[in-house]
């Protein structure tokens, strides 16, 4: 009988540790940022090698697409549930396009190219000011 009396403390537990969970994914989604551009910071990294990092700008829209682009190359991601397809572009000429996990951690936004085994990490930071 005393299992029975643990039960009940179990399942509520569970029912906590799920609650929590969901709390914090959803504090997780709450914290990327929102719809507009940003200065950022791309760090990119291969297996063997430490991160290379510098400036970047970041456009994110409504539509699921976050734009990256440092200097002329221009990363297009289409998100979709955890999954995108990234297409990076110099000028007007398609140089890569790949498949790839991505995930927002706060105003983190990972993902790699899986084949390359290249790394890519877009810090996001202050919203950028419009051109006067």
């Amino acid at each position: 009988m005393a299992t029975s009396s643990n039960a009940a403390p179990r399942r509520g537990g569970a029912a906590a540790a799920l609650g929590c969970f969901v709390a914090l994914a959803a504090s997780a989604a709450a914290a990327a940022p929102g719809v507009g551009r940003y200065d950022a910071t791309l760090c990119v990294s291969s297996a063997d090698q430490a991160p290379n990092c510098g400036p970047a700008e970041v456009d994110v829209r409504s539509n699921g697409q976050v734009r990256v682009r440092v200097s002329d190359i221009v990363y297009r991601l289409r998100i979709k549930a955890g999954a995108g397809t990234i297409v990076v572009s110099q000028g007007a000429m398609q140089i890569d396009a790949f498949d790839a996990g991505v995930e927002w951690d706060g105003t983190s936004l990972r993902f790699a190219d899986a084949d390359k085994q290249v790394h890519y990490e877009v810090q996001v930071g202050a919203p950028r000011r419009a051109a006067k």
